[in-house]
């Protein structure tokens, strides 16, 4: 492992003008880490990407890094780019074992985090580091949000989302109150009243996208995020229609192969997959098929009913009349 990313690690130019940073969200000086690393001083690397952002283990294992980091890099025209997501998760996942800091000296205020997901753990975290005295609340009995309870354990291991409960929450004075919706018997006004300077609300986006179409309520339809939640509390069957191509698809076709499923399918209105290649090439790999250019019309108790798709003169996507069929 270590020889392969420094392999890679040799293979950045150190642009003047890296294109990298250009295509990544979260700001960090890429090629600098690199170099830091070809140095020897992975200790200072590490620094460097936790300092800028507190879930960097997470993101080189989730981010969609072939539109973005990679997916910039100068290599990448005429060859493959450097493949900083296995750079990050070297060294991030290295030097976390090294984090065993205490408390930062109090500065005697306290900061209220609604949600436990990604942006209310970056805040939680950034925040203690200045010395507030913060509590994390959530309505489910773990950290992670949809880190956890919406990508699969083969993407993002929970072991991940523990070691950031430990080393990044307990061992910084951050406190955590599970399964506790703000709004019911708790409400803002109760975290004002005690103490609670600040209230950073990073409740997460949890209501599903409908198709509104005849047959989402039947007993053997589920919505994506409901499914990724908790897989095993779902019974597909051997047969699955997944309707949608995006990245969120391919998490519940390959989980559904893993839990038993021996025919998956996802469908997709036009004719390009949405997910990643990435995340596509593991689900075709892994025997998920696709149907292109369909219209989903109907959901029945045997199957799904769909139709062909065909690009309109002026452009929109249209359906072709008559070719409705049903797919057990």
């Amino acid at each position: 492992m270590a020889l392969h990313v420094m392999d890679e690690a040799a293979r950045c130019l150190g642009c003047k003008k890296p294109r990298c940073q250009e295509g990544y969200p979260i700001g960090t000086n890429i090629p600098e880490v690199i170099r830091l690393l070809k140095e020897g001083k992975l200790d200072e690397a590490g620094w460097m990407l936790f300092e800028n952002n507190p879930l960097t283990t997470v993101c080189s294992l989730v981010c969609n890094h072939e539109s973005q980091c990679e997916g910039h890099c100068i290599r990448g025209i005429k060859e493959a780019p450097v493949h900083f997501s296995v750079i990050e998760n070297y060294i991030s996942t290295t030097y976390a074992n090294k984090m065993v800091k205490g408390p930062a000296p109090s500065n005697g205020r306290r900061a209220a985090v609604i949600g436990a997901g990604p942006a209310g753990l970056t805040i939680a975290i950034i925040l203690a580091r200045y010395g507030y005295q913060v509590t994390i609340f959530d309505g489910r009995d773990k950290i992670g949000g949809v880190m956890r309870y919406g990508i699969p354990d083969f993407r993002l291991p929970d072991a991940v989302l523990d070691d950031i409960a430990y080393r990044h929450l307990e061992l910084k004075g951050i406190k955590f109150r599970p399964n506790t919706y703000i709004g019911n018997t708790l409400t803002i006004d109760d975290l004002f009243r005690d103490g609670y300077e600040s209230v950073f609300v990073g409740a997460g986006l949890w209501r599903s996208n409908r198709l509104n179409i005849k047959g989402e309520s039947l007993g053997h339809v589920s919505y994506a995020i409901n499914y990724l939640a908790n897989p095993d509390a779902f019974h597909l069957g051997e047969r699955v229609v997944v309707i949608g191509t995006g990245n969120s698809a391919m998490d519940c076709a390959r989980t559904a192969i893993r839990k038993g499923a021996r025919h998956v399918v996802c469908v997709a209105r036009g004719d390009t997959i949405s997910a990643s290649q990435y995340e596509t090439s593991y689900a075709k790999l892994e025997g998920v098929d696709f149907l292109m250019d369909k219209s989903t019309l109907e959901i029945r108790d045997d199957g799904v009913v769909l139709a062909d798709n065909r690009r309109g003169e002026d452009g929109p996507t249209v359906t072709v009349e008559g070719t409705e069929k049903l797919y057990p």
